[in-house]
């Protein structure tokens, strides 16, 4: 079927009605052969190595894809100035001179700063699913940027991203190629797009973190699949957290769910630790990675955030140094919860009361 944003609730994490082909039928070839390398024995199974077998066809093809990805490949357009905040906002260390500093270090919270944190993370969550409600082709991920500014402000919040390490703008808008870290600018949107929003507020010394990715009007079956299974894989990731375990398996949650229907995962980003910091040294990786064997505790924060890609998982950049897209183009796609490690599993603090998504 064919997604329209009119038959989508504009919340911030939504679950898409699709077809059953489209949960169960891969769009595009095993992102394995993504991952291989030469002396690799072959993703195909046929028992040579990759490079004996399907390295120069995979190089083809990937070359035909992405010259055919250029034709509508996003450009960049035009950024407005910097917007305001009111003196009465309290403000986060870097907000004049883009340098955060290293906070407290705490990598678990105590219930005193858990209550600050929960009100960040429902600001993060009512800032992204009014931007989210305005999505419609023709409008510009600037005015989108606007209207997440105004509504943090109204909150009493500073747009944790605004002056990040000299980041512009107070959300990140990523569209279609664009892995994460857009700037909003004056591109209107097209019929067909898929835009990820990511929103980050900073309020009574914390930082919430959310972000979700949605349609722009009417899109193809193959993007409905990818955004489905971005939101999936984020909740595998969820389910997967559990006290004494390691960082390492929500990666490899993540990861098999995401192979298993046919989809990249991105390795370049990973989730991270947060509080009274927009990111401290903890890492959340969304692939498996042995390295990753930092065990969950109580009260430990961080936000979960998989980045799964049609094409590549590999990413290159644009020039103004923010901006990561997939290598041949391809459409990615991104979904975001700040969570709380509880003495049995996971509490998503990212949602709104009563909510599942």
């Amino acid at each position: 079927m064919r997604l329209s944003a009119e038959n989508v609730c504009p919340q911030q994490h939504f679950l898409l009605e699709v077809s059953a082909s489209a949960m169960t039928t891969p769009p595009h070839k095993t992102p394995l052969r993504f991952y291989a390398r030469p002396n690799d024995l072959c993703w195909c199974k046929s028992g040579l190595k990759y490079k004996r077998c399907h390295k120069e066809s995979d190089n083809r093809e990937w070359r035909e894809e992405r010259k055919r990805n250029e034709l509508t490949r996003i450009k960049p357009g035009e950024i407005s100035p910097r917007r305001m905040v009111p003196p009465h906002i309290a403000a986060p260390d870097y907000a004049l001179n883009g340098r955060p500093g290293r906070g407290s270090g705490k990598k678990t919270l105590n219930p005193e700063e858990l209550s600050r944190l929960r009100k960040a993370c429902l600001a993060a969550t009512q800032v992204l699913k009014l931007a989210g409600a305005a999505i419609q082709p023709g409008i510009t991920t600037d005015e989108l940027d606007a209207i997440a500014h105004e509504a943090i402000i109204a909150l009493g919040g500073y747009p944790s991203t605004l002056n990040y390490r000299g980041f512009p703008k107070s959300i990140c808008t990523s569209a279609n190629e664009i892995i994460c870290h857009g700037i909003p600018d004056g591109r209107p949107l097209q019929n067909g797009d898929i835009l990820n929003i990511d929103v980050t507020v900073f309020l009574e010394g914390m930082h919430g973190d959310t972000n979700a990715t949605f349609a722009v009007g009417t899109i193809d079956e193959t993007s409905t699949h990818l955004i489905r299974l971005a939101h999936e894989s984020l909740w595998k990731g969820i389910h997967a957290v559990k006290p004494g375990l390691p960082i390492r398996v929500i990666g490899q949650a993540i990861q098999n769910h995401a192979h298993a229907h046919g989809l990249g995962v991105v390795s370049d980003y990973c989730g991270h630790g947060i509080g009274d910091v927009f990111q401290n040294g903890l890492q959340i990786p969304h692939v498996d990675t042995a390295e990753a064997t930092t065990l969950m505790v109580p009260g430990m924060t961080f936000t979960i955030e998989p980045m799964l890609t049609l094409g590549s998982p590999h990413a290159e950049h644009w020039n103004d140094g923010w901006t990561a897209v997939t290598e041949d183009l391809a459409r990615t796609a991104q979904f975001e919860h700040t969570i709380l490690v509880t003495e049995t599993g996971a509490e998503v603090l990212t949602q709104e009361p009563n909510s599942n998504t």
